[in-house]
């Protein structure tokens, strides 16, 4: 895929959902952890240098597993390539927690589940569709039947259905 680095870097400067010093290992073998600002900005996972301000790089959390690992850590690896995993480590289990948390929603797969699956839930209680009202209630990008169905997929429903 690929981005424009002036407006990545951009969007790097915006305010983050979460915003921490973590230990961070890349995938490459024998990488060893160093502390990185890391920061969760809509769908991206930018980490700089603790003193610059210019992002290091950035991941894209679309297609990817977030996994507990040893406890106070864990990574992030992509459905296409299992093998290359990013690895951090948090102060505590429950800012590890928070992370993972948020690291799962993160995804616009996830955001675009939790909106059908709301929008299908005000439409039981209202009797009425709320995306109607903005001409977009037929768009494909809201229809259940265009969702994948990859394991992340199954998660992100499991998940939504805890919520019923």
């Amino acid at each position: 895929m690929r981005y424009n680095e002036k407006e990545l870097r951009a969007l790097s400067q915006q305010p983050a959902e979460m915003a921490a010093e973590l230990s961070m290992r890349g995938p490459k073998k024998g990488s060893v952890a160093k502390r990185r600002l890391v920061k969760l900005v809509v769908n991206f996972l930018f980490y700089f240098r603790a003193d610059e301000a210019e992002p290091l790089g950035a991941l894209l959390l679309e297609r990817c597993r977030v996994a507990q690992e040893e406890p106070g850590g864990f990574s992030i690896s992509f459905i296409e390539d299992p093998e290359r995993k990013y690895h951090f480590e948090c102060s505590s289990q429950e800012q590890c927690q928070e992370w993972m948390e948020a690291l799962r929603r993160a995804s616009y797969e996830y955001m675009r589940r939790s909106l059908i699956f709301y929008r299908n839930e005000i439409r039981k209680m209202t009797g009425k569709d709320p995306l109607e009202q903005y001409g977009i209630s037929e768009e494909a990008r809201f229809q259940l039947s265009n969702l994948p169905q990859d394991g992340r997929a199954a998660l992100v429903c499991a998940r939504l259905d805890e919520l019923d």
